[in-house]
């Protein structure tokens, strides 16, 4: 369809096409007007329309007397037209035009004296525009003028510069560009005309309120949200860390980066009796609530399997098998590490996650050996247990990759870097966890969540050195076992000045347990007590490895009272098995403070 055609036919459109081609150019000799052609009886079409089809019939070379016809033509407006003084004054945005090197003031529209008030043109801006000293724009128009490129400024709060009323604070973003003011045509206003030509600056000033106010109610919000989950995240994490008589430990845990989503990293120290502490830390892969909530799940878990007191492999299968129950789409790294005082080791099973990285007492760092296992919810993996010198003196740091990790270096780089760190942080276990933190780098910025545990094993001198003793008696069978026993806790007891209340309930804990273990147990039977400065710890170990339980005996029941007895008397008591196969039992007294 042609709508210059069909254009033709609406009423009145004849007429205006032949006044304007009237004024364009003269008639052609011998051609009626438009207007005046008469219309044809019955046919029902306005002239208009008679007249295009005269038009066509002279483009088809059917009428040669009409052919050389102009076609009359609209010219549309043109922008030389337009006055730029009507426009700037309708503008929403603030406009104002300064010349010479004075920055006279040439021009200000509507908007710019609504916001600042009415300014005399000719006047320089340093008296006559305070508002663009305050905005920090007048070294700007220098700027501009002298190097004739635009410069911008972004965001300039202006007083009262939003609203109608003026009632809040606005926003404004400022483009000045050079420009050349001439007296080649009427001046706006009679007081701006200046001798040209000159060059000059636009100021422009685009309001950016909404945007600004957008802009900082989302990070409000943003804001709000990463603290409610921080806070999520930190729910999660041990509240106070349990502090183990043989061990000084800290731990720290920093979000990463400045997103509401939280990590999956955790740690936690748990007292497993005995005097001994079972240390863990894991990471769940991703962020988010899933991560978060699968880490809560994992850590509940790892506390109950801890009370089982199993060797550190075998938790970790256990949770290995939890994981994929969980949501098998998620994997955890995980270390968890048992440290007995006794043995001088910390005996771990590692899940595919970074080192330990112990430190000595002369600075020297080594690592625990490579992971025992993959990552948990893998399955189908069977883990094994490591072990680390960790004697008196040592300490040792357990973290998550985000300490270690960078995008552009690889992962062994970060860890060398950390035991470089490790070698010469000292002091108490908090300490030494802010120190490893400004060695890696790590600021509040960082876009990994890290968790560090630091754990240290103090060499005791002097007085703490009096408070801390143990005592050990290889038993053998036969009916003089229970004797002998209860005659050496007794000695071992008064040697270290316990009241008589409690030396006279460590004989008979000791009584119980070796008559257990006479009636229950296989050789090889050992009697350990042990003093710290906040419990006294009574154990022994055989080689049967069939652990017993507390149970009612009925009355005319002639044994089955023992370990009911212990666990009556004593603060707490429990059993496990050794590694090299049989079971220890034991039994805890805490000891009066001061």
């Amino acid at each position: 369809m042609i709508f210059t055609r069909w254009s033709a036919k609406l009423p009145g459109t004849q007429r205006r096409a032949a006044a304007r081609s009237g004024r364009a150019a003269p008639r052609a000799a011998g051609a009626a007007p438009l207007a005046d052609a008469p219309a044809a009886s019955g046919s029902g079409s306005v002239p208009a329309a008679r007249a295009e089809g005269a038009a066509d019939r002279a483009a088809d070379g059917t009428n040669p007397a009409t052919a050389d016809e102009p076609v009359p033509a609209t010219a549309p407006p043109t922008v030389d037209a337009l006055s730029v003084h009507d426009i700037l004054g309708t503008l929403p945005a603030l406009v104002a035009v300064v010349y010479g090197p004075e920055h006279r003031i040439a021009y200000v529209n509507g908007a710019y004296a609504t916001v600042f008030g009415p300014r005399p043109a000719g006047r320089t801006a340093r008296e006559a525009l305070p508002e663009l000293d305050e905005l920090g724009l007048l070294p700007l128009l220098d700027q501009v003028l002298r190097g004739g490129t635009p410069r911008t400024v972004k965001s300039r709060r202006v007083p009262g510069g939003a609203g109608p009323d003026g009632s809040r604070d606005g926003y404004y973003t400022f483009t000045c560009t050079p420009i050349e003011v001439t007296d080649s045509g009427p001046a706006p206003d009679p007081e701006a005309a200046c001798g040209a030509p000159h060059h000059g600056v636009l100021i422009f000033g685009a309001d950016v309120t909404d945007q600004i106010e957008s802009a900082e109610r989302l990070r409000v919000s943003e804001a709000r949200q990463r603290a409610a989950a921080v806070t999520l995240q930190r729910s999660l994490l041990p509240q106070e860390l349990e502090q183990p008589d043989d061990l000084r430990v800290a731990a720290t845990y920093q979000p990463g980066g400045t997103d509401a989503a939280v990590g999956g990293d955790w740690y936690d120290v748990i007292t497993l009796g005995a005097g001994r502490t079972a240390l863990v830390i894991g990471d769940v892969m991703g962020r988010g609530v899933r991560a978060a909530a699968v880490m809560g799940q994992l850590r509940t878990a790892v506390r109950a399997y801890a009370r089982l007191d199993l060797p550190p492999h075998e938790v970790l299968q256990l949770l290995d098998g939890l994981a994929a129950e969980i949501d098998a789409s998620q994997i955890a790294t995980c270390v968890y590490a048992v440290h007995d005082p006794n043995e001088g080791r910390l005996v771990y099973a590692s899940a595919g996650h970074l080192p330990i990285l112990v430190r000595d007492p002369d600075g020297t760092v080594r690592r625990a050996a490579e992971p025992t296992g993959p990552p948990l919810g893998t399955g189908g993996w069977l883990h094994t247990s490591g072990s680390v010198p960790f004697g008196p003196g040592c300490s040792a740091v357990l973290y998550t990759d985000g300490l270690v990790e960078r995008r552009d270096k690889d992962i062994d780089d970060g860890v060398e870097a950390l035991e470089r760190a490790l070698s010469g942080a000292t002091g108490a276990p908090d300490i030494v966890c802010d120190r490893l933190l400004r060695s890696l780098g790590i600021t509040a910025a960082h876009d990994d969540d890290v968790a560090i545990l630091t754990l240290q094993h103090p060499e005791r001198t002097g007085h703490d050195a009096e408070l801390f003793h143990n005592a050990a008696l290889e038993l053998h069978g036969g009916t003089e076992a229970a004797p002998r026993a209860r005659a050496f806790a007794s000695g071992v007891l008064t040697s270290w000045r316990f009241a008589p209340e409690l030396h006279d309930l460590g004989v008979l804990a000791v009584s119980e347990l070796v008559a257990n273990s006479l009636q229950h147990g296989t050789p090889p039977m050992r009697l350990r007590l042990r003093r710290t400065d906040r419990r006294l710890i009574i154990e022994v170990t055989d080689g049967d490895d069939h652990l017993p339980r507390r149970r009612r005996a009925e009355p005319a029941d002639e044994a089955g009272r023992g370990i009911s007895i212990v666990a009556t008397i004593a603060s707490s008591w429990g059993s496990r098995r050794t590694p090299g196969g049989g079971k220890a039992v034991w039994c805890e007294f805490a000891l009066p403070r001061g």
